[in-house]
Parts: structure tokens; sequence; C-alpha cells
């Protein structure tokens, strides 16, 4: 396994595996209606990670900082409170590659990045539908809740790593 770190929108073949990816989790994630959404938030992101296993993607991350243009509900919330951070607008790993660290592993290459830059890492986490894997997750990693709120058709937890958390 290998994760690439881009920029910019990545080779065809890998932007719809990611876009797959995407809308496969689309219940925790947002629905993407096209791969040209997903290719506007890759070259608007700050960072995109996606997992390579052979030639096959099996997870992604894509992070923005503060003060983009990224449209976001929850980012804003974040983009109201924070002076500087790194906001994880969506994760996913592919279902049959689940539980066997490739999430740590995406969080791990974002904690140096944060850690150089002395940024908090932010995200939200669904509650309704209750996503508890992801909110154990990021809470065994020194996330903290910072708030809630409840939309429409789902409700999100806020959390919030602080720069000095160890691994």
């Amino acid at each position: 396994m290998k994760i690439i770190q881009i920029s910019s929108t990545p080779e065809k073949h890998i932007l719809k595996q990611i876009y797959s990816l995407n809308q496969d989790h689309a219940h925790y994630l947002t629905n993407l209606t096209v791969e040209a959404e997903l290719s506007k938030l890759i070259e608007r992101s700050y960072t995109c990670m996606y997992v390579l296993s052979d030639d096959e993607v099996v997870g992604f991350m894509i992070c923005f900082r503060e003060r983009s243009d990224h449209q976001s509900i929850n980012y804003k919330f974040f983009n109201d409170r924070e002076d500087r951070f790194i906001y994880v607008d969506r994760i996913a790993i592919k279902e049959n590659h689940g539980r066997i660290g490739l999430g740590s592993d995406l969080y791990k290459e974002l904690y140096k990045v944060s850690s150089l830059k002395k940024l908090p890492i932010c995200c939200e986490v669904y509650t309704l539908p209750l996503n508890q894997v992801s909110l154990n997750f990021h809470y065994k990693n020194g996330f903290e809740a910072v708030g809630d709120y409840d939309f429409d058709t789902y409700s999100v937890k806020y959390l919030k790593r602080q720069v000095n958390n160890k691994v």
C-alpha cells in the first residue's frame, strides 16, 4: 500500500476510482453528482491523499485550510471559529479494506503536516445516521467534540484535534 499526496486533479482513472469510493460512502459524505465536482474539490483543496494498492484506490482524504473558497456548511462552522486549521472535508476507505489501519495511515500523514505548521485538525462526523466507528476512531486519536448541528436530513458532531496531541 502506498499513500500518494496530490495538489491537482489526478489522472482520469484515479479520479474515477476516488469518485466511485466517494459515492459508495455518500451516506456519510456529501453526494457528488459528477466527477467534475470532485475534480474541483481536489483542485481547491489544501491537500488530497489517496491510498493505492496495486493499481486500485482503496482510500482517500481531501482537506482544506482556513479562508478557502470551500462552500461546505460544516467547513464554515470551523472557518467562523478558528484562525488557523486544517479541515478534513472527506475521508473514505474501501469497504473490504476497513479496519486494517488505512484511515490511521492517512491521518498520520496529515498529523505530520499539522504538527509542522502547528495547526489543529477539524472535521465533522455523522451522528444521524450514526457513524460510531468514525466517532470512536476520532476520540481514540485525540479529537474532542466542539459542537453539534442538526440538519433537515442528518446530524453531525464537530470535532477538533489540538496540535500537541500525540498518536
